[in-house]
């Protein structure tokens, strides 16, 4: 089986860059994949992909160094399933609050007699090579998704869950989770209570000896994560590339020609 490179580069405590893909369609996932990011992350949650994209981004992603990981829509066993047996490997699971749903979360990526899951890596068992089976529960991350206020309650019952490989922070729902609504959602927080929230799910992780991540908005942010302890930080999304790349060009062409610039770009997620 190819090796995990993302586990190998956590394992030494390389800090890695993950990209996210909204954007359901292959050329856009070569695109991201050729950029130099160490991961891949295809968002099968809120992005605008099904399951025949994920396929197609999959094997996009495979002709690059890069470790191909799914967002999968919720704690659903047979979507983890089908998301690994794609090629995906790597699972980022939402919304996960508890031990008992942490512990679901890994049976369903590990084959008996560690986990529960389904035998038939339909794609994966030709991309991975024929000893997928035999090393894949040594090899695929299982990364659960800290953004509830139960969640933080559960907090060190879920990351030392064994089997769990890693936690990633939605900024996005923890913000709203931990406010009861009253903070909007966003990225690249920098209130005092969700600063305490995102440095507490780092101690936790860093504690038991598992990975952290963060989903940010920009470098800065994410070189400011990494100073901190970070394992992994998203950069920013397909979409939100796309749409600042083409909204600055815009806006400088128009004063360029002296044209009056109105709007201020996408806001993509």
């Amino acid at each position: 089986m190819k090796p995990n490179t993302l586990k190998e580069k956590w394992q030494r405590k390389q800090p890695t860059l993950n990209g996210w893909l909204s954007i359901g369609n292959a050329f856009s996932a070569e695109v991201m994949a050729a950029q130099g990011f160490d991961s891949v992350t295809i968002d099968m949650q809120h992005g605008v992909i099904d399951y025949a994209d994920c396929v197609a981004m999959l094997q996009a992603l495979n002709g690059y160094e890069v470790t191909a990981i799914a967002r999968v829509p919720w704690l659903d066993p047979g979507a983890i399933m089908k998301a690994l047996d794609a090629g995906a490997y790597g699972i980022i699971c939402p919304m996960i609050n508890n031990r008992e749903q942490a512990e679901r979360l890994v049976s369903y990526l590990r084959y008996p007699p560690r986990g529960t899951r389904s035998f038939g890596p339909t794609r994966i068992g030709v991309s991975a090579g024929p000893d997928y089976a035999a090393k894949a529960n040594d090899e695929i991350l299982c990364i659960a998704m800290i953004e509830t206020a139960e969640a933080m309650a559960n907090l060190d019952e879920i990351v030392s869950t064994p089997g769990i490989d890693g936690v990633y922070i939605g900024p996005a729902d923890l913000s709203l989770g931990i406010s009861n609504g009253r903070l909007a959602p966003g990225f690249d927080r920098e209130e005092p209570e969700m600063l305490e929230a995102i440095h507490k799910i780092l101690a936790a992780a860093n504690k038991v000896g598992i990975g952290a991540c963060l989903h940010c908005a920009s470098a800065e942010y994410a070189a400011k994560a990494y100073g901190w302890g970070f394992n992994l930080c998203t950069l920013g999304t397909d979409a939100r590339f796309l749409a600042k790349a083409a909204s600055d060009c815009v806006t400088q062409t128009r004063k360029l020609i002296g044209q009056s610039v109105s709007g201020s770009g996408s806001n993509a997620y």
